[in-house]
């Protein structure tokens, strides 16, 4: 693929609020890009629930985007909004702007999280799902050419089930009778949570299908890290910083538990493998996806948004070298394979420019991360580091029974 050359759209970013969406929308707005964030604000009133939040202490969206106006000089707006929910609005805001691009971070995005109750369950589907449904139905009636980038994941695919390279969203195969065809790679999601993204997919395809919406899915790797050349420009201005067992990704929780000298937690045997890629990253490949959308009649297109491949218990080994702290072996409270092998396909995006940061070359971006671990130390709530969301009944009264021998 060739990259387009990039010029200044206007932006609707929906979730613009959040870990993924905040450091993104500053980045867009950067390269001169008309942003508007679109927000509910429910990533914050889920800290209330959990009685944990960011270790970093967050400004209001109003203060963030007056800071980013003052420092970099341009205008950025910020509409609050429940896209699940305020359907009519979410049009009139359509009609009314006539965005380019609308880019989709507006889901509730912890696995965890979403296996934690019943409550949790019905919530992950009842805003995703509703959420995307929405954002393409609105599309529609707004009789607009918007083009939808969606933040999906590489849980879709399950891991490790093709049984060799896993393609960028479809797969060649031979249907009875000889005959060959391109479809989705077979579903195979972890979690309610991994579950709607699989569902948002089968919504990409029939919009596109059906109304010929311009759709690029992004199946996106592990997130690490927590600035960005953007957010660093003032303290207003910074990103999440997630720890606890529900919204705090694998790589950050053990940066922040080897930061407070806290055993790193390894579920189960530490042999699954994932995919990774920096929150700088994330912004950069949503801005190339934005700058190179799909022509009109195209099928959705899709993304594989990933850095790199490793081990968890590699992760683990490497965080405790440099912080001399211990690993804790804890009875995984998934329902997953204990190891896998994982190879994927990124060459789209390569294609198209991408030099990805890779953990083993940039262990300065490590210590950046510590370094506000410590910081902050004094905001953490050291029991919610634990793991306290279970796939079902019986992993939670074995992980409680392994908990109680001391986690060995």
């Amino acid at each position: 693929m060739v990259a387009a050359e990039s010029k200044p759209k206007k932006i609707v970013v929906l979730g613009g609020d959040g870990f993924c969406g905040w450091p993104t929308s500053l980045y867009l707005s950067e390269k001169g890009h008309d942003v508007i964030i679109v927000d509910n604000l429910s990533r914050r009133n889920i800290d209330n629930e959990l009685g944990c939040s960011s270790l970093t202490p967050i400004e209001s969206p109003e203060t963030r985007v007056k800071a980013w106006e003052k420092v970099s000089g341009r205008t950025m707006r910020f509409v609050n909004l429940d896209v699940a929910r305020d359907y009519q609005e979410l049009v009139q805001l359509f009609v009314a702007e006539k965005p380019d691009a609308v880019v989709h971070f507006a889901e509730q995005r912890a696995a965890p999280y979403s296996q934690k109750g019943a409550k949790q369950k019905r919530y992950t589907v009842d805003n995703n799902v509703s959420g995307t449904n929405n954002l393409l139905v609105a599309v529609v009636e707004s009789g607009l050419d918007i083009h939808v980038v969606h933040l999906g994941t590489m849980g879709v695919y399950g891991y490790g089930t093709s049984g060799g390279e896993i393609p960028e969203g479809y797969i060649d195969v031979i249907l009875p009778g000889g005959r060959s065809s391109s479809i989705l790679h077979p579903a195979y999601p972890g979690s309610v949570y991994h579950t709607t993204k699989c569902l948002d997919a089968l919504l990409f395809q029939f919009y596109n299908k059906n109304d010929g919406i311009r759709v690029t899915d992004l199946h996106q790797g592990i997130v690490w890290g927590t600035n960005t050349p953007q957010t660093i420009k003032d303290e207003r201005l910074i990103n999440r910083f997630d720890y606890d067992g529900d919204y705090g990704t694998v790589l950050n929780r053990f940066i922040m538990q080897g930061a407070l000298g806290v055993p790193l937690t390894v579920y189960g045997t530490g042999g699954q493998t994932r995919g990774f890629i920096h929150i700088t990253d994330t912004a950069r490949c949503i801005e190339i996806a934005v700058s190179n959308p799909p022509q009109a009649g195209e099928k959705v297109q899709i993304f594989n948004q990933i850095a790199e491949t490793l081990r968890v218990g590699d992760l683990a080994k490497l965080v405790a070298e440099k912080t001399g702290v211990d690993i804790n072996y804890l009875k995984n409270p998934r329902l997953e394979s204990a190891e896998n092998e994982l190879e994927v396909a990124n060459r789209k995006f390569r294609g198209l420019g991408l030099d990805p940061i890779l953990l083993d070359s940039n262990l300065g971006l490590v210590d950046e991360v510590k370094t506000i671990a410590a910081k902050y130390a004094d905001r953490c709530v050291r029991e919610k580091i634990l793991p306290a969301s279970f796939w079902n009944r019986r992993r939670e009264a074995e992980c409680e029974a392994n908990s109680l021998e001391g986690g060995k």
